[in-house]
């Protein structure tokens, strides 16, 4: 590989991992708007591996507007990312892959407390304004609370 392919290979896995801080940050501050400018157009969500919906992520964020309206607090924290750019054959390609464990300490309106923690998988899409999520998938692996 030349420096160049290295340095771009780089830029866009902080551009995945940059993405990736989005989405939290989108779900804990109940920002929808962002959070569906996160997606592709064809976009999907899937959050039945924590009890949830799956579908297009404009009909996904509105039920995550409901649901999270149980959760007055709530803290995304993604960990052990691991970023794959596509390779084509010593170039970057348009498409990408990231898993990344979670845990995600939530607190009720009544002040109980309630943590999760599991596994995202994310796809992306490189577009014209930089790289969007192709789809989510979460697979929540334990509860508390």
């Amino acid at each position: 590989m030349t420096q160049r392919v290295d340095l771009a290979n780089v830029m866009d896995r902080l551009a995945v991992d940059d993405v990736i801080t989005g989405y939290a940050m989108a779900v804990d501050d109940s920002d929808w708007t962002a959070y569906r400018a996160l997606f592709t157009p064809d976009g999907r969500a899937d959050y039945r591996g924590a009890g949830g919906v799956e579908g297009p992520a404009s009909e996904v964020a509105d039920w995550l507007a409901g649901t999270m309206r149980l959760f007055p607090v709530r803290q995304h924290l993604i960990v052990n990312r691991r970023v794959r750019v596509q390779d084509l054959g010593g170039s970057p390609g348009d498409e990408a892959t990231a898993r990344a464990d979670y845990v995600n300490p939530m607190r009720f309106a009544s002040g109980e407390d309630f943590v999760c923690g599991g596994r995202y998988a994310f796809t992306l899409r490189r577009a014209d304004g930089g790289w969007l999520l192709s789809s989510v998938v979460v697979e929540e692996r334990w509860r508390r609370g």
